[in-house]
């Protein structure tokens, strides 16, 4: 890719070169001051127009919008428009009307392949920084800052790389070499720091694409915590018994995550067992006498609820029921309140649980202690049969 110029041999620099711009440019003037004045208030005009346009670019980067990111993002594009390029593309636009020597239009064509090549860089720079804040959100905790940094210094010498490189081509430098040395040296850098590319391109992917943020509840394999901070190597997550678990964002996104902060319901499995002995009409009764408790819940639906299967000890009885909401403690809240009333409901029916041995479970009977109000403190004897 190169910037297009005129067809005129290149500028060579030295002091005869000056020299000799410096003559030709005052001989310029003076023969030419009538069509240099005309040009000059023509490309004033020029920088004019591009200053407001570069306005209009900053007053949209103030405007927020909640429709599309566009307008900001193209805003900051615009906002980057530097001075000396719009001297120098205005220069550009009107020399041929000036009518200037050779030697003064090969400067302003160097000098804006320079700006033109350094204004690209700039507002892809601005292009790509704000497609890139827009995915990746304002997470509030400063991981995108940190990430931002990277990601700034990253493009910035790739971007600048590019110029520089289109700038010397332009300027009919031979750049193969120049090239081949700078892919050398990248394939190089990437193989040395390999693992640490790995976990800086596994934090950036945690932050744009987002499958948990800080404060979430995750869990992976046998490991359940909290996120504490997410950084551009390692993620710390404060387990459920309280330690601080640091793991590297790879190995991380190599796990199969389940983000528990994210559900808009939990479900609850009971699993009843009741005694053989129960009549076969109270059985029927069970799913109503559980839906009518599950209903009382302002928060709960019932799935399903019913008898599964015999297994030895008991009549096998299964109840599924929705809980929409994310907090955890109300899900536990609630889920007390649920068991307490099945248990109350099903004491009033007459239904009663099984126990390890398929019998009825009962509380069992504790004899008073001694000394209680009834009794002397003394061991009674047991009472004789009455006589015949």
């Amino acid at each position: 890719m190169t910037i297009a110029t005129t067809n005129t041999p290149p500028l060579q620099l030295s002091v005869t070169s000056l020299q000799l711009l410096w003559d030709e440019s005052l001989a310029w003037l003076a023969s030419h001051f009538l069509q240099i004045g005309i040009a000059c208030a023509i490309g004033a005009v020029l920088v004019a127009v591009m200053i407001g346009v570069r306005i209009i670019g900053n007053r949209l980067c103030r405007k927020h919008t909640s429709i599309t990111h566009w307008p900001t993002t193209i805003g900051r594009v615009l906002a980057e428009t530097r001075l000396w390029f719009m001297v120098l593309l205005a220069a550009k636009l009107v020399q041929s009307y000036a009518d200037p020597p050779m030697i003064v239009l090969q400067t302003v064509n160097v000098l804006f392949t320079i700006a033109a090549a350094l204004q690209g860089a700039l507002w892809v720079r601005a292009l790509i920084f704000g497609l890139v804040e827009h995915r990746a959100g304002d997470d509030g905790h400063g991981t995108l800052g940190s990430a931002m940094g990277i990601i700034r210094l990253l493009v910035t010498v790739i971007l600048y790389a590019i110029a520089t490189v289109l700038i010397l081509d332009n300027l009919g430098v031979n750049v193969t070499g120049l090239v081949a040395g700078l892919g050398i040296g990248g394939i190089a850098i990437g193989l040395a720091a390999k693992g640490i590319f790995d976990d800086l391109f596994s934090a950036l992917s945690i932050i744009f694409d987002k499958p948990f943020r800080q404060g979430d509840s995750i869990r992976w394999d046998k490991t359940a915590g909290t996120v504490e901070a997410i950084g551009l190597k390692t993620t710390r997550v404060r387990a459920v018994t309280g330690e601080e678990i640091v793991i590297s964002n790879t190995n991380l996104l190599n796990k199969e995550l389940h983000n528990m902060a994210r559900l808009n319901r939990r479900r609850v499995e009971f699993k009843l067992q009741l005694i053989y002995q129960t009549p076969a009409e109270a059985l029927a009764r069970v799913p109503d006498l559980v839906a009518a408790v599950i209903e009382a819940e302002k928060k709960c639906v019932l799935i399903r609820c019913g008898v599964t299967g015999f297994s030895p000890p008991s009549v096998d009885v299964e109840a599924t029921f929705d809980v929409r909401s994310e907090d955890w403690n109300e899900v536990f809240a609630t889920r007390h309140r649920v068991a307490i009333a099945i248990v109350a409901a099903f004491t009033e029916a007459g239904i009663e649980f099984a126990g390890p041995d398929g019998k009825a479970i009962t509380p069992p009977v504790v004899p008073p202690p001694e000394g209680s109000a009834g009794t002397d403190g003394k061991p009674r004897e047991p009472a004789l049969p009455p006589s015949a």
